[in-house]
């Protein structure tokens, strides 16, 4: 690069002693007027003529800049909160390394610092199309509900969808039985006893006693159109968090259901009030 330019100053140079203008010096070499005009200034300046500004322009020009580097302590905090809590993402860590340690480093170098130790998957396009799904303005108007299978248990998950406050129910079976009991539970405990809209999908567990009952606790109950899982958008994406960090891929036995509740319910009390969401900026959906 240096070269390069050394060249274009040498052949300036010469143009000038031409009586070629400026202007037309800089046109043909591709650059500004006035970077013509400061260089034609310093040779004429510079004791030694031509080759002393050159000497003197090479010498100026930076080599390469030498990396900055990253305290060590600041790594080993973020590697241990991304294992700390469940691999999650740089706004999370930063949120905790705010409150923790009162520091508050760029998203971007806390994933720079994360991809030394760990594989980072690609970023998600947020301009991606999207489906219809049901807006919500305030607490208690649009409810979604999902259903997982872990072997021989099963989970019914609900989520509000404003204040992100979520329920779920172990069940032994993936019947409608168990889904209007999760539906007495989750309004009872979490969505208090009534909301404006109930989604689920088309699954057995959501007919028969569950769509008898549904329309004590809703104003109305709407089924997502099938193969259209952005429409369940909001439980879909809780239900890869409780996975991911509770009770993961595992396919698990009715002799372990007692041990799984206890553990979902600790899980419930995480969530809803240490782990930040980043729809509720970076707050718990619970916080004191």
């Amino acid at each position: 690069m240096v070269m390069k330019q050394l060249t274009k100053i040498s052949i300036a140079c010469e143009l000038f002693e031409q009586q070629v203008s400026k202007s037309h010096i800089a046109k043909q070499l591709g650059v500004h007027r006035e970077t013509v005009h400061l260089w034609l200034k310093g040779i004429e300046d510079h004791p030694l003529g031509l080759v002393g500004f050159m000497d003197q322009y090479s010498l100026s020009k930076k080599g390469p800049r030498t990396k900055r580097q990253v305290d060590p302590i600041l790594k080993r905090w973020i590697w241990e909160i991304r294992e700390r809590e469940n691999d999650c993402c740089g706004q999370k860590i930063q949120y905790f390394l705010a409150k923790e340690h009162q520091i508050k480093p760029a998203v971007s170098k806390i994933y720079e610092i994360l991809k030394e130790k760990y594989q980072i998957k690609s970023k998600w396009r947020k301009n991606q199309a999207r489906g219809p799904i049901p807006k919500a303005n305030q607490p208690r108007e649009v409810v979604q509900m999902d259903s997982l299978d872990f072997g021989q248990i099963f989970a019914f998950t609900g989520i509000d969808i404003f204040t992100r406050e979520v329920d779920i129910l172990l069940a032994p079976e993936l019947t409608a039985r168990y889904g209007y009991r999760f539906l007495i539970q989750s309004m009872r405990r979490r969505f208090n006893g009534f909301v404006h809209l109930i989604q689920t999908d088309g699954g057995p567990e959501f007919k028969q006693e569950f769509k008898l009952h549904v329309g004590q606790y809703c104003d109305r109950h709407r089924i997502a159109r099938p193969y259209r899982k952005n429409e369940q958008s909001y439980i879909e994406s809780f239900n890869r968090s409780l996975r991911k960090e509770c009770l993961g891929w595992s396919r698990y036995k009715i002799s372990q259901l007692n041990d799984l509740t206890n553990e979902v319910e600790e899980y419930l009390l995480r969530y809803h009030y240490h782990r930040p969401h980043l729809g509720l900026g970076m707050r718990p959906p619970l916080e004191d």
